[in-house]
């Protein structure tokens, strides 16, 4: 359910429906998701124990220092040392902080009970193209129940020539998370010439095509951009070549296709607030479930993303939604 004076659009929209401006899309309740027990509490904890709650999340990423290089951190160079983001994740109470295992191991223990730890599973650099993407394994579930997390992520590349390697991959790491009752959030990252030939990674095409891959994979969370129309769309396949969408509708779309797998928008470069805060509204009124926000938060000062923050949690609050 959602709040008592928000205006839902109808219980059996079909795929083909669209988003009725200034409504709200119900999320799915936890209880329809199919988890098992400790999926069950992990999630619960993510989603109404810590940061905003309500059934939201605000999750802060970190995974940028492998896929990216130190690059990202000059914008800001306090933000170079993990400290930087743990304690703004700390102190701007958000849902969880994703990162990989090294800032775990090394960084963790000063946080752990107070910062709850996604722990991203695999990752690749930026050396080599895309063309060809792959993420190799850097940890395991294992390690993520070690460390005390409350979900896992895993990076899957939809379209790039190596994604037979990927799907084989992320069967044994689902199957883990399955047996250890172990949330998992699945990054699902359009790449590859075949998708650059069929309107580009952030076309709707692109980026629906990921939601969906996602929900069929069977992973209870799915990570995604937001799409972005373009003149290369009519590259895309029909019908998506014909369709003339609002940004609002086209995400809403996405939100469809994931069906019972809840939806983060990525944050992805660093933009203007007023467009991060309309892009915020619009995924939360399209039925997402919250935001994975990085460099749009710790490129900034701490006192400008601790302000940031606290406005982003006045809207989520808008979105509360009882456990269900």
């Amino acid at each position: 359910m959602s709040e008592p004076d928000a205006r839902t659009a109808p219980a059996g929209a079909g795929p083909g429906s669209r988003a009725v401006p200034g409504s709200r899309v119900p999320r799915p309740a936890l209880a329809s998701l199919g988890l098992s027990p400790g999926k069950k509490a992990r999630l619960r904890r993510l989603l109404y124990d810590h940061g905003p709650g309500g059934g939201t999340l605000l999750v802060l990423p970190i995974d940028q220092g492998l896929e990216h290089g130190p690059v990202d951190f000059f914008a800001n160079p306090d933000s170079l040392d993990p400290r930087y983001q743990y304690e703004l994740a700390r102190e701007g109470n958000f849902s969880a902080i994703a990162l990989h295992i090294g800032l775990a191991e090394k960084y963790f223990h000063e946080f752990a009970g107070e910062v709850p730890l996604i722990l991203k599973l695999n990752g690749k650099t930026s050396v080599p193209p895309d063309a060809q993407a792959f993420s190799p394994l850097t940890g395991t579930v294992e390690d993520a129940v070690r460390l005390g997390a409350e979900a896992v992520g895993y990076t899957i590349y939809v379209g790039s020539p190596a994604q037979d390697r990927d799907f084989r991959q992320f069967v044994d790491v689902r199957r883990d998370a399955e047996r250890f009752g172990m949330p998992l959030i699945v990054w699902a990252y359009p790449r590859g010439e075949a998708i650059s030939k069929k309107g580009g990674r952030e076309s709707l095409y692109a980026v629906d095509y990921a939601a969906r891959v996602a929900l069929e994979l069977g992973a209870d969370i799915v990570k995604v951009n937001y799409p972005v129309a373009s003149e290369s769309d009519a590259q895309s396949p029909a019908p998506y070549n014909a369709l003339k969408l609002s940004p609002d509708e086209a995400f809403h779309k996405v939100v469809q296709s994931a069906g019972r797998t809840l939806v983060l928008v990525s944050g992805g470069e660093k933009v203007g607030d007023s467009e991060l805060l309309r892009k915020v509204r619009s995924s939360m009124d399209a039925g997402a479930t919250g935001i994975i926000f990085g460099r749009n938060l710790w490129q900034r000062p701490r006192a400008e993303a601790l302000h940031l923050t606290r406005e982003l949690h006045a809207i989520f609050r808008q979105y509360a939604q009882p456990p269900g």
